[in-house]
């Protein structure tokens, strides 16, 4: 009897497995230039996005891999033990079909042995090939729209037919050798062999269709999985970013209020990790500033309280000093000729301290923010001639000013500003000092004639002091314009009033222009008993700023230097809202204000 077996099942093929198997080294490239990309744009997003993101990165990155895992180990175990029972099954039905079939049995007897082989539970096709007795082949197949022999791989047919050299590693000369491919997209198993002393060969074709159903439902599962991961980790990072940074967002507005004045804020302790420690250091910083603050603004109010009360107390022996200086002045040319020197620098030196003193008052009362305004309806040019007539200026300035130019202002302290700076024009520039008065729209542009002095660079000169002079009733004229502008038409409540003050002199140093506004601050150091104190364009400016305009210096470039005062037409918001603070008492010290 002939020994006819199918062998051991051995090498696999080389053929693919079902779909999906293979990497893309393009499209992880991409993916990493992307993950790239999103970790730059994560510099420029709050840390609650950047904590969940990344939460989510891990989580995704670790469901993914876990997920990923699992697919490969549980598609590798469907995949072996359905083949191996396949193969095993083939193998023996193999066997029992071929061992009563003849050396060259004939095409009928291979088409039962293979619908025999084919009835078995694994259901799959079988194709015998063999030679019948009068040496011609012979192919019988149990579905010829499936398995035939052109549709079995070439690689599987040379590897069935070759025999393999027979020795003590190697009992057989013929193997079982299988394949996976894919007929549509539908995979298969498709395995031969060849039954050793001459008996057929045999091949089968199994679908795995079953399998990859149970694979794709698999990685259903596992999708389904790694999105709820992924949406559980982006809500445990929600959680965690509200738990770190709720006291981060507390420290933070904190710090605004701290920013915004209120010194008394503090934050509310719980706990004893690391953000605790730093509402703690918050605390006592805040503690310590308030302390600080308190004790600078109580050294602040000493110090006006001492200003406001030694400017007070002055002013008793001064009224007593300046009246015995105006007899003594009277008396001046009845004077011995060897103490009239001494007389008139007496004479001199108290006005000097008399203005010295109303200038201090003066400057008490902005610090203290008492100053307030009492407005007028203001014809400019008659205020501004006036001015000069008052301090016996009239051949000494040019006045270039319309009639009709009425603005609603406070007229004391507007004097005090034309006074200031004609009379710094006059002491440090040079003759003559021309003054023009101009309006402006609200987009900037000039109204009525077009002035004549531009300005390139700021600058200014020492702030000689003019004291706040009488409003005068009378005096010169302004000269008469052409074609002056409406009185109601000028007084504009969105217009600007524009003042400038420009001399002949050598113009501006380079040195003096960042201090030129600041108090007690004198152009030339060597002069130190200069007439001036320093405090004339400090005091013009604030009374600028009580009205809500602005003083600017500029340098010309023929020479000399120009100041440019810019009011609005209408002050009366400005003085309402004195008012109302006045009126809610959040201005007011207790600072007596001696206008």
């Amino acid at each position: 009897m002939r020994e006819r077996s199918a062998g051991d099942a051995a090498d696999e093929g080389g053929a693919d497995g079902p779909a999906g198997d293979g990497g893309a080294p393009a499209g992880g490239r991409r993916a990493l230039r992307l993950l790239l990309r999103a970790s730059g744009l994560l510099r420029w997003t709050s840390l609650r996005l950047r904590l969940v993101v990344v939460f989510a990165l891990v989580a995704l990155t670790a469901a993914v891999s876990a997920s990923g895992i699992a697919y490969w180990l549980n598609r590798n175990t469907v995949l072996d033990r359905t083949q191996n029972a396949v193969l095993n099954d083939f193998r023996k039905a193999l066997e029992d079909s071929t061992r009563s079939l003849p050396l060259r049995p004939r095409c009928t007897e291979l088409q039962d042995a293979a619908r025999q082989m084919a009835a078995g539970p694994q259901n799959y096709a079988v194709l015998l090939i063999g030679v019948d007795r009068k040496g011609k082949d012979c192919a019988a197949t149990t579905d010829k729209d499936l398995l035939t022999l052109t549709g079995v791989p070439a690689s599987l047919r040379t590897a069935v037919d070759e025999a393999r050299p027979v020795d003590e590693s190697n009992r057989y000369a013929h193997h079982l050798y299988w394949q996976r491919k894919e007929v549509g997209d539908t995979p298969y198993l498709v395995a031969g062999a060849k039954v050793t002393g001459g008996g057929p060969t045999g091949y089968m074709i199994k679908s795995l269709s079953a399998e990859q159903q149970d694979l794709n439902s698999l990685a259903w599962s596992l999708g389904i999985a790694t999105a709820l991961a992924l949406v559980g980790s982006a809500l445990l990072a929600q959680a965690a970013a509200t738990t770190v940074l709720r006291p981060v967002q507390r420290l933070g507005h904190a710090a605004r209020q701290l920013g915004e004045g209120r010194l008394d804020t503090r934050l509310r302790v719980t706990g004893t990790d690391e953000l605790a420690d730093l509402s703690r250091t918050f605390n006592r910083t805040a503690e310590r500033l308030e302390q600080r603050v308190a004790e600078l603004s109580g050294r602040e109010a000493a110090s006006r309280r001492f200003v406001a009360d030694m400017s007070h107390e002055l002013r008793t022996p001064l009224t007593a000093i300046t009246a015995v200086s105006e007899v003594l002045e009277e008396e001046a040319d009845s004077l011995d000729p060897m103490i009239a020197p001494a007389v008139q620098l007496v004479v001199s030196e108290t006005r000097r301290l008399n203005d010295l003193v109303e200038n201090l008052m003066e400057v008490t009362r902005f610090d203290a923010g008492t100053a307030r305004l009492v407005l007028d309806d203001v014809d400019v040019a008659d205020q501004v001639t006036a001015c000069i007539d008052a301090r016996a200026w009239l051949d000494a300035v040019d006045l270039d000013a319309d009639r009709g130019i009425v603005a609603r202002l406070d007229p004391r302290r507007l004097d005090v500003i034309l006074a200031n700076l004609i009379g710094n024009a006059l002491k440090h520039g040079g003759s003559p000092v021309r003054v023009s008065v101009r309006t402006e729209d609200a987009a900037g542009a000039a109204g009525s004639t077009t002035d004549r002095t531009g300005s390139t660079a700021l600058g200014a000169l020492d702030g000689a002091d003019a004291a706040p002079g009488p409003e005068a009733d009378g005096g010169p004229q302004a000269p008469a314009g052409d074609g002056g502008p409406d009185p109601e038409t000028a007084r504009a409540g969105s217009g600007k009033l524009v003042i400038r003050v420009r001399d002949h002199g050598p113009g501006i140093p380079e040195e003096v222009l960042p201090h030129v506004f600041d108090r007690f601050y004198k152009a030339s150091a060597s002069r130190p008993r200069s007439e001036g104190s320093g405090l004339g364009l400090s005091i013009a400016l604030e009374n600028a700023h009580i009205h809500g305009g602005e003083i600017t210096a500029a340098n010309l470039p023929e020479g000399g230097a120009v100041f440019t005062l810019r009011l609005p037409m209408d002050a009366s918001p400005l003085a309402d809202g004195d008012r109302r603070e006045r009126r809610d008492g959040a201005a007011d010290d207790g600072t007596e204000d001696d206008r």
